[in-house]
């Protein structure tokens, strides 16, 4: 048996694929809308991929399957309960595919989604205990998949908690210890509350150490997965139900175009969105007036999809030699309009010098400082409720937790000055940024952000 996992840092997802080394078929499982490395590993061994499952609808980033059908011919598949615009082969409770001694076996496991499936890996068709259990987002290692992600769409959390008590609870923890756990998602998924780092584990583990796989009551456990969830991010509804679409490819080939600077002031002018994906001190020295920085060197398609609007004609500003790659990274998530990119980002500013202003940043000192003076800012923590409950907090600040905020600018008051912090200084450049592409004056952000607050003040209990 061939079986590889593919992890995707700035997404935290994992995708994977199986394969029976002796007749060469194999199945990719949850592939990421760029299916170069899975094809390319699939020529190198000789191998043909046959099908490709997901596990579910995914929210966070738009799967390859329509890419990988339209390469290889194979077929897509799904829980049963699914509903999509393209044909697929309907997966229930105990189905088999056989790809030779390999056997993969369905399991249903809903509750984070009504659809979801979980995948059972035999290395040989008549083990007793199957090798691993590919978990989608039915089961993290640490946490499980938040049962709260289709509210907006009429699906109740409780319902869905009260499916994934019993896929969790029945369902997968009645499989052997040793069985490996491979989910879709690791630390820092917005698909869960609580995910580890670790990027496999067994059922066994996670018996013992996750906290929703001890023996509890359907109500308690619904009352414990639902409770500190973040808020969302805005693009995770826009690309799940982009997944149930029959949409456009994703074209590797296409590369994005270099614009020059009157190419990109009059798209600009015209309402595209600039993206600035530079470090936010590099952006604060200098950047075009309206643009949102989301840098790269982060969880950049996460915040991407949470401050970008849906649809918008995006302008990009990158790192040098980065700029195909911040495209592809927009592209995971839908965010297909990427117009082109600013040809020698230095240069151009330069000879766009009208247009370019530097973003105010503030060291704890001085944030101190403005709070005692006679015109104190409103302060922002974007930070989530975790950090702020485990760290603490100023006293006084408005709470609007990055994943909230476009959608919460009316409780932010126009004419006061305002100071936004994270823990480190990334997320609020990101949301400093955000507020004065929507028109706010006197916007700042703080260098170090709440850790180098903590530096200088007691922190006040929680």
């Amino acid at each position: 048996m061939f079986f590889s996992q593919y992890y995707l840092e700035c997404l935290s997802q994992a995708s994977y694929m199986i394969a029976d080394e002796t007749t060469g078929q194999a199945v990719v499982v949850d592939p990421r809308r760029d299916v170069s490395e899975y094809l390319a590993d699939a020529e190198a061994r000789g191998f043909t991929v046959v099908g490709v499952i997901n596990t579910h609808f995914h929210a966070d980033f738009v799967a390859g399957h329509l890419e990988m059908a339209a390469r290889t011919g194979a077929w897509i598949g799904y829980g049963r309960r699914a509903e999509t615009e393209y044909a697929i082969r309907e997966l229930a409770e105990g189905d088999t595919i056989s790809l030779g001694d390999v056997t993969l076996k369905i399991m249903e496991t809903p509750g984070h989604t009504p659809e979801s499936i979980s995948v059972l890996v035999h290395e040989h068709g008549d083990d007793a205990v199957p090798y691993a259990v590919l978990t989608g987002d039915a089961l993290f290692i640490g946490d499980v998949g938040r049962p709260d992600l289709l509210a907006s769409v009429g699906v109740s959390a409780a319902d869905l908690g009260a499916m994934l008590h019993d896929s969790v609870q029945n369902k997968l923890m009645s499989l052997p210890d040793e069985v490996r756990v491979f989910p879709a998602h690791g630390a820092g998924s917005s698909c869960g509350k609580n995910l580890s780092a670790e990027r496999q584990s067994t059922i066994g583990e996670q018996r013992t150490a996750n906290y929703a796989c001890a023996p509890m009551s359907q109500e308690d456990f619904v009352a414990l997965v639902t409770a500190g969830q973040s808020a969302a991010p805005g693009y995770f509804a826009y690309d799940a139900e982009l997944n149930r679409k029959d949409r456009e490819l994703f074209d590797p080939a296409a590369a994005p175009r270099a614009l020059t600077a009157e190419e990109f002031t009059a798209l600009g002018a015209a309402g595209a969105v600039v993206v600035d994906a530079r470090d936010p001190q590099e952006f604060a020295a200098g950047h075009l007036r309206g643009a949102i920085n989301v840098p790269a060197d982060g969880r950049f398609a996460e915040q991407a999809g949470t401050v970008l609007p849906l649809g918008a004609e995006l302008l990009v500003v990158a790192p040098e030699g980065r700029e195909e790659e911040i495209v592809t990274r927009l592209a995971r998530i839908g965010f297909d309009r990427a117009a082109g990119y600013l040809d020698s980002p230095e240069d151009a500013m330069a000879a766009m010098a009208d247009e370019v202003a530097p973003a105010s940043r503030l060291t704890a000192a001085q944030l101190r400082t403005e709070l005692a003076g006679d015109n104190p800012p409103v302060v922002i923590d974007v930070r989530n409720c975790g950090e702020r409950g485990e760290a603490g907090f100023i006293e006084g600040a408005l709470h609007l937790a990055l994943g909230e905020l476009p959608g919460r600018l009316d409780e932010i008051p126009r004419e006061a000055p305002l100071v936004l912090h994270c823990a480190g200084g990334h997320r609020s450049s990101i949301a400093a940024s955000l507020l004065r592409h929507k028109g706010f004056g006197d916007v700042s952000d703080v260098l170090g952000g709440y850790a180098a607050w903590a530096l200088l003040n007691t922190p006040t209990a929680v």
